[in-house]
């Protein structure tokens, strides 16, 4: 029996999937969580096998939570499900090991199957997606990367510094670097640029 924890923030789309999941005779969903948080708590009381997660959530996201997985639960593999197709989220999700790309407007049974090829240790990414993707070039750095998330989400230059353990001007630098590899006019622009591509 495949041992399965669903993460997604709306109630409805959570309740949903876990309900069509567990009719199948092979998979057994152990928990659902509203967020990345959430779903390390749960992680930490429950034997699973698979994560189903969204992306976009708040707390922690979905691609956030995979990298606590990957790092704390190498066992552990991670099928991404969301509504957003944005190719750096894509690129992002393959670089940190996850097993299945799957749109939620996929049908129930490409769910099922895909989660059934993971288990035979295939992977599983729409061919239109993965094109987009390797198309796709993030110039950013991962430091660059944090920095401008925060920047966006309106935290000061020293703010941003304390929370990556950083000097404020390499903070600075950092800002600046990204600003000016995404033509951007200032670190929020930067970081609108940024989200709408799937870089952060």
């Amino acid at each position: 029996m495949l041992k399965l924890l669903i993460v997604e923030d709306q109630a409805l789309v959570r309740g949903a999937i876990a309900s069509l999941l567990s009719l199948e005779n092979d998979i057994e969903v152990v928990g659902t969580a509203e967020h990345g948080l959430q779903a390390l708590e749960l992680l930490a009381e429950k034997d699973v096998d698979f994560v189903l997660t969204d992306i976009e959530m708040p707390q922690m996201t979905g691609l956030e939570l995979t990298e606590e997985i990957a790092a704390k639960y190498p066992n552990i593999q991670t099928l991404i499900m969301t509504t957003f197709s944005k190719s750096g989220y894509i690129k992002r999700a393959l670089n940190m090991g996850v097993k299945a790309f799957i749109l939620k407007e996929a049908p129930t049974e490409y769910l099922v199957n895909a989660i059934r090829s993971v288990k035979n240790g295939q992977r599983v990414i729409d061919p239109e997606l993965a094109l987009m993707a390797l198309d796709d070039q993030d110039p950013l750095t991962e430091k660059e990367r944090k920095a401008i998330k925060l920047a966006g989400e309106g935290l000061k230059t020293a703010e941003i510094a304390a929370k990556l353990f950083l000097s404020e001007g390499t903070v600075r630098n950092y800002l600046s670097e990204a600003i000016a590899k995404l033509n951007a006019g200032n670190r929020i622009d930067a970081a609108r640029i940024a989200k709408q591509r799937g870089w952060i």
